[in-house]
Parts: structure tokens; sequence; C-alpha cells
């Protein structure tokens, strides 16, 4: 199998961004020729959803998420779960998100964070969609709200940098990883050997384009096109030809998304 050959799945790209707005017809170009035929999208915040909308309903490569962002905590009003319920069942997604914990940035209120985390565990399990989650100096946050929701949930944890003990219990639990940028950087020895490690079923590639462009691309907007590069170097970390992990990783993000065989 040749490089052009290749079908990749960007499980996680914020293609809505206004970075994207003076060239996105470029940028998907630019994707499409590098064999990135899939992208999920996951919104933000309430004030981008038809945004979102409108962008995936133009391209059926394109998949949207929709949901309640933690690093956007000001802009979430109290009743916008209710309105993400409303909105899911007027437009159709392949799942429920961004939506998670961030203990990193300073001044998100924790706990409304959790309560907005809880609610959209509720609307997953309802519509049986899969999460798009963010963790965010908290992995073990996540992984004991999962545990304490007690029902059966799916989905992915995007942009993984737990330890291969959390990635594999959230595995068992239904979760994949989402495995992007950051495992280009020669710095970040404990993410490759996991990535090295892991079962190749539980893992996702991802851009989240704009942002975390790789070592190749340090300083630059990222773009859904740059996949390859991730690809390629998840491949060597693993020791395996670049075509097969890209048919792997593909058909899990397929399976999880889309519900494809």
């Amino acid at each position: 199998m040749t490089e052009e050959s290749f079908k990749l799945f960007d499980s996680h790209a914020h293609l809505d961004a206004s970075e994207f707005d003076p060239d996105r017809a470029e940028v998907l170009r630019h994707a499409r020729g590098a064999g990135v035929v899939d992208v999920l999208i996951p919104a933000v915040a309430a004030d981008g959803w038809p945004k979102l909308h409108e962008l995936c309903a133009a391209d059926p490569g394109l998949h949207p998420a929709y949901g309640l962002h933690p690093c956007f905590l000001p802009r979430h009003a109290d009743e916008d779960l209710a309105r993400l319920r409303d909105w899911l069942d007027r437009h159709p997604a392949v799942a429920v998100g961004e939506c998670g914990l961030d203990h990193f940035e300073p001044g998100l209120d924790r706990a409304r964070q959790l309560r907005l985390l809880q609610g959209h565990f509720e609307l997953a399990h309802r519509l049986d969609l899969p999460l798009v989650l963010h963790a965010r100096h908290a992995f073990a946050q996540v992984i004991e709200a999962l545990r304490g929701f007690g029902k059966p949930l799916r989905g992915v944890v995007h942009s993984f940098s737990g330890s291969p003990e959390q990635a594999r219990e959230l595995f068992r639990m239904g979760f994949s990883v989402g495995i992007g940028g950051p495992v280009t950087y020669e710095r970040t020895q404990r993410l490759r050997r996991m990535v090295a490690a892991l079962p190749a079923e539980c893992l996702l590639l991802e851009t989240d384009a704009p942002d975390q462009p790789g070592s190749q691309r340090k300083g630059e907007r990222n773009e859904p096109a740059y996949l390859v590069d991730v690809l390629h170097c998840v491949a060597e970390l693993r020791g395996v030809d670049p075509a097969e992990l890209a048919h792997t990783t593909t058909g899990n993000a397929r399976r999880l998304f889309l519900g494809a065989a």
C-alpha cells in the first residue's frame, strides 16, 4: 500500500475555528490530498453549534460532535445543557463533546465543570452516542467520574498523556485514547513509551488542529493534513508499517463514531 492510498480519520480537529476562516476549503483539499478522508469536529460552546452544523452538512467527510468544553466555562450559561439536549434531538451528531475536566487552566470552577460533565454523560447514554473527552491534568478525575456514573458509556479521551494503567482502564471502560502532535516530540519519552506498548485497538490518531502542531511544524497552525506526521511517528514507535497502522486506527475511529463494521 502506498502513502497515497492511506485512508486516515482525524479523530479531533477544530475545523470550525476562526483560524481556518480565510482558507478552510484549501485546508480541506490539502487534507484529502494527504489521505485524511474523515474528520471529527467537536464543538466547544453553544454559540458555535450553528456554524459547526453548517460546515459538516456541506461535506460528508466532516462529522460533528456537540458539547461544552471546560476551558470555555465562562461562555456557558446554566441552561446550555438543556439547549444541548434540544439541539442534539434536532441535529444528528456522531458524538457528544468536547466535554470534560481541565485542572490546568487557573480559575475554572471544578465543581461546575464536573456538573456539566455529568450532564454530558447523561446525554450520551440517553442518545447512545460516544463521548469526546478532554482531561487535561485530570485523567484520574475523569476516570473516577466515569466509574461513578455507573452506566455504560464509550468514547475517546483526546490528547491522552496519562499513564499506561489509566489508558488500559479507560479501554476496559469502552474508551479509546487519542494521540496527536505531542507524541512527535523527543522530550515526551513517557508518552512515546506508552504509545509503543498499548494495544492498537485502543488508539485513535488526531491533530487537535489548529492547536498542538507536531515537532516538524512547531510554531505553525496545525492542520488535518499533518495527521500523516503523527501516523509515521506512531508507526515507527510501534515498529509497524504505517499502512497497517492507518488501516487499524481508521477502523477504530469509524467503528466508534460511525458504527462501521
